[in-house]
């Protein structure tokens, strides 16, 4: 595969000089927690994934990834080959991800959710040469889908299996003993035995898909620069440490957890406990019993939680900070959390393509507390325009816009995708307010696209897919909201004449093309005709007007 990173001499040179960017690779703090705490805990993987519950140290954790990475050279992967994995929260997820980095390879996160659809797209458009896939989850066989979707992809020459049997199985093809000594380059210099593979601070390192308002998934890039850079300012901000204890029940294939559940605990030197099903009652055990200190979630993580009637039987005080993000999160919300689980609630706004941009402070009074998602991080700029570009001043509505070190360096395949105007500003595809202190509140979106429970629905894609039914005339999908997931998909349809259809079947007929069930929609409404501008274009604004009042079918 060959990436063309967006990056020119003039950014780099900028980035460098506002020390935005420190040319350091995730593995090198790795190698420096090793070095200085080999004994410390760096996982506590509670997800059962593959087996039991796993404690790894530091220096467990850095043998694990080197014999992966010996492993991963063993098949053939070279510098910029693609490895995809499609794993849940667990140890094998951090140290594949890390092992990657350690040979130049270019990792590919890829939620559980995907199903037949979506991989056959991504690992397509990737060219992937492996993917790694647990054996079942939430009742799944991932080994089946991969063997229905091996000829669709050319490019893949190894599907590997974590808890898997024979020539397929993870652990016999990537967790075996060292026999050159490469893999174990012990404590003092973990990772000598790579160096010759080590990929430059501005080579591409991670690739993530992003549901896009085209109905195709977009490739975001990002190098060590962009991702390390990105988290550093959000560790000051925060006043995070090594003593801290990071839960991570987000999704760590999502940038929120890649970022703030995988990276950034290594970065700290810190512990980070996984948990791979979300379950309220799960999460607050384990925040009492590994004295867990921050975690990060989408709003109906932080929902459940303050609203579970378990609440009362368990100890937060060790718990600082949930900080949340995804969504706009409702302020009586951030007003009950703080009260009942007696926690600074930090909201914060960002995307996959800059991870987080925004935050609340700890010390903010509540009105911005309560009240807006943050202003920016250091190394990173929004501002609030009008249709036609300009500025608008504080309090107006408008376009917002992001520039800074952090952004991403393009989308893989798309480079006309990156679009930034004169002075580098980005389109978010976000509307929002700013206030006078550079605090800014979402208020909506340009963009076409649905965030249910912090994960983007394609609605394009789900639009195509329905215009494919014989009984469809007409078809949109928008928002219609909902107190635990923010948003949920409703569609709106006109039948053909004659024709009928019901909820029940149009279910049946999505899930037919193998689409994901949380990308399916939650209520059908038939409707005469749809409401359209003069040129035709269908008027969505009061579509979700209608979808105000409306709930799951």
């Amino acid at each position: 595969m060959i990436f063309d990173p967006i990056l020119s001499p003039e950014r780099i040179a900028a980035a460098r000089r506002a020390g935005s960017w420190h040319d350091r690779l995730i593995t090198d703090y790795l190698d420096d927690a090793v070095r200085s705490a080999p004994d410390r805990v760096a996982i506590v993987d509670r997800s059962g994934n593959g087996g039991e519950s796993v404690t790894l140290s530091y220096r467990s954790l850095a043998r694990q990834v080197n014999r992966i990475a010996a492993g991963l050279v063993s098949l053939g992967v070279r510098q910029n080959d693609v490895v995809a994995y499609q794993l849940p929260n667990c140890w094998q997820f951090t140290a594949l991800s890390l092992a990657c980095v350690r040979i130049g390879a270019v990792a590919n996160p890829l939620m559980p959710i995907f199903r037949h659809r979506e991989l056959a797209f991504m690992l397509s458009h990737a060219e992937a040469k492996v993917v790694v896939v647990p054996r079942r989850f939430r009742g799944f066989d991932y080994p089946a889908m991969m063997a229905e979707l091996r000829e669709q992809l050319p490019a893949l020459e190894h599907v590997l299996v974590v808890g898997g049997d024979g020539a397929q199985a993870f652990e016999a093809r990537l967790l075996r003993e060292e026999t050159d000594g490469s893999a174990d380059a012990g404590d003092e210099d973990p990772g000598q035995g790579f160096a010759a593979r080590r990929p430059g601070p501005n080579d591409v390192t991670e690739l993530q898909y992003t549901s896009g308002t085209t109905g195709e998934p977009k490739g975001v890039m990002h190098t060590a620069n962009t991702l390390v850079g990105t988290i550093l300012p959000f560790i000051g901000r925060l006043g995070l440490g090594s003593r801290d204890v990071v839960l991570m029940a987000s999704p760590m294939a999502h940038q929120t957890g890649f970022l703030y559940g995988l990276m950034m605990p290594i970065m700290l030197g810190a512990k980070a406990v996984l948990q791979d099903v979300w379950s309220a009652e799960r999460a607050l055990s384990l925040i009492q019993e590994q004295r867990v200190t921050f975690t990060m979630a989408a709003t109906p993580f932080l929902a459940d939680l303050t609203e579970s009637p378990a609440l009362g039987s368990y100890d937060l005080a060790s718990l600082r900070i949930f900080l949340t993000a995804g969504a706009p999160i409702p302020r009586v919300l951030v007003r009950q959390a703080t009260e009942r689980l007696r926690v600074h609630v930090v909201s914060a706004w960002g995307m996959t393509e800059n991870g987080a941009v925004t935050t609340t402070k700890l010390d903010d009074p509540p009105e911005k507390t309560f009240a807006t998602d943050g202003c920016c991080l250091a190394g990173m700029a929004v501002r609030v325009v009008d249709d036609g570009g300009r500025p608008l001043p504080p309090g107006g509505e408008g376009r917002l816009q992001v520039r800074g070190a952090f952004n991403f360096v393009g989308y893989l395949k798309r480079p006309q995708a990156y679009a930034v105007d004169a002075g580098g500003w980005f389109e978010t595809g976000d509307r929002a307010r700013m206030d006078e202190q550079g605090y800014i509140r979402i208020t909506g979106r340009d963009k076409d696209i649905i965030i249910r429970g912090g994960e983007n629905v394609p609605v394009v894609e789900v639009e195509q897919m329905l215009y494919r039914h014989p009984a469809i005339q007409d078809a949109a999908i928008v928002a219609m909201p909902d107190e635990r997931l923010v948003e949920r998909a409703c569609a709106y349809v006109v039948p053909r004449e004659g024709q009928t259809l019901t909820f029940g079947e149009l279910i049946a007929y999505l899930a037919g093309q193998r689409m994901a069930k949380q990308y399916l929609p939650e209520r059908l409404v038939l409707i005469e005709e749809m409401p359209r501008t003069p040129s035709g274009k269908i008027q969505k604004f009061r579509l979700r007007e209608m979808a105000r009042n409306l709930g799951p079918a």
